[in-house]
């Protein structure tokens, strides 16, 4: 079996990897077509846009309170995006 591909190193992988992340739609994540809705109708369509707003940005979208938020960022959460409060203790 040959291979022609040169293997990438962990940093790269891991970059190649956050990349694909944040390309993924807010549709993608787990959100409720309800949250997903309210987020396209601003704008919003992707991770990186999601990351781009500010707490107050989403909090001024019609009908997206605090539970709606908390949701957006438990989803956030689940493909490595954490707020700076919430960041897992990195492994020594």
């Amino acid at each position: 079996m040959s291979r022609t591909r040169i293997p990438l190193s962990r940093e790269e992988e891991r970059l190649r990897l956050m990349s694909q992340r944040l390309e993924m739609s807010t549709a993608e994540i787990g959100l409720t077509v309800r949250t997903t809705n309210c987020l396209e109708e601003k704008g919003i369509f992707t991770v990186r846009d999601l990351l781009n707003s500010s707490r107050e940005d989403l909090l001024g979208i019609a009908n997206f309170g605090e539970k709606t938020l908390e949701e957006v960022y438990k989803s956030l959460e689940k493909f490595g995006f954490y707020r700076a409060s919430r960041r897992p203790a990195m492994a020594a």
